[in-house]
């Protein structure tokens, strides 16, 4: 396989994208990255700190990017939200996998309709799940177990201090202004719901209560496209978290809860967390990086052009397995909790 040219990361100094730029250099040491911020002795400090990097100033309010007509890159990653879509038309315009985490599922149409009107032009990943995918990717691990599920919920955690830097926080407050409302998959039926029927209850890994309520996320469909499952929820909350009670730094926990049947017909359930003790971080930057190897061919069959979601590009079994590599780890959740 001949050396890729440079994966440009947008938003490559704040805390997903430079994660990301970690684990792509760990597990692929010669693969050239080009971090892109604002501030470019910032991008210079991470490039330094990677090796085989470079480091460049980018402006989003321009079609090109504000980059020269050289060099040539091999992807375009957006690790932060581009309201105007100039880096995935950059892409599109260069015939560049691109891939994108913080469209959100009220944002995404101006995203699929761009690659609908351009279909083959490139292979574009919408990573704007919860933590990039890899919450999607641990459910699905969890399913092979099960002949048919009937429910899956989704219970995460987020800690207050543990929004992930000033893009995390913007990202969290646009979708809160698009919509309050959650949607659901129930009976079969993909349903908005708001008031008391989005607000829930959501039980952290150390047992605590924290008020939550139901959102609108990529996950919801993905995970019920994908299994089929009638019943598909995912409830949010931010409060502490079961690692800052302990005195240590936020830690990341969602609550995976499935109900289904073996084969043969036998009722079966399951009902896990996937912790981590780092918080979010190494969740999001893990699903960019798995996304990027697979855009690039480093692993599996090159990508065709089209629309793509992590589900439909991504081996479970493999994701649990960096996932684990990360520090992160499943654990029972408490009988009758």
């Amino acid at each position: 396989m001949e050396q890729p040219e440079s994966v440009l990361i947008l938003g490559g100094t704040g805390q997903a994208g430079s994660g990301a730029a970690a684990l792509l250099r760990r597990w692929h040491p010669a693969l050239p990255l080009t971090i892109a911020g604002r501030d470019l002795e910032r991008a210079r400090r991470v490039a330094d700190e990677l090796g085989t990097a470079t480091a460049v100033t980018t402006d989003l309010r321009r079609g090109d990017l504000g980059l020269p007509a050289a060099p040539r890159y091999s992807a375009v990653i957006a690790a932060l939200w581009d309201e105007r879509l100039h880096a995935l038309r950059y892409a599109q315009h260069r015939g560049l996998p691109y891939l994108s985490i913080s469209s959100g599922l009220t944002d995404i149409a101006p995203e699929v309709v761009a690659g609908a009107q351009q279909a083959g032009a490139t292979p574009i990943l919408v990573a704007s799940h919860y933590c990039a995918g890899t919450v999607v990717l641990a459910a699905l691990h969890r399913a092979r177990q099960f002949d048919r599920i009937h429910t899956i919920r989704i219970s995460a955690v987020l800690d207050e201090l543990d929004t992930g830097g000033p893009a995390g926080v913007a990202d969290l407050q646009r979708w809160s202004t698009a919509t309050s409302a959650g949607m659901v998959r129930r009976d079969g039926v993909f349903t908005w719901i708001n008031g008391p029927d989005a607000q829930t209850d959501v039980r952290t890994a150390d047992g605590t209560v924290l008020p939550g309520q139901s959102i609108a996320i990529l996950d919801v469909p993905s995970l019920a496209l994908a299994t089929n499952a009638p019943n598909v929820r995912f409830d949010f909350a931010v409060g502490t978290s079961a690692g800052r009670r302990r005195g240590e730094p936020p830690s990341f926990e969602v609550r995976l809860d499935l109900e289904g049947v073996h084969q043969g017909g036998t009722p079966i359930s399951t009902s896990n967390y996937l912790v981590h003790p780092a918080g979010q971080r190494p969740l999001t930057a893990l699903g960019i990086a798995l996304g990027v190897e697979r855009l690039l061919g480093l692993r599996g069959d090159a990508v065709t052009p089209g629309i793509h979601t992590p589900e439909a590009l991504l081996d479970p079994a493999y994701a649990v397995e960096r996932m684990a590599e990360t520090g992160g780890a499943f654990i029972d959740a408490p009988v009758n909790s």
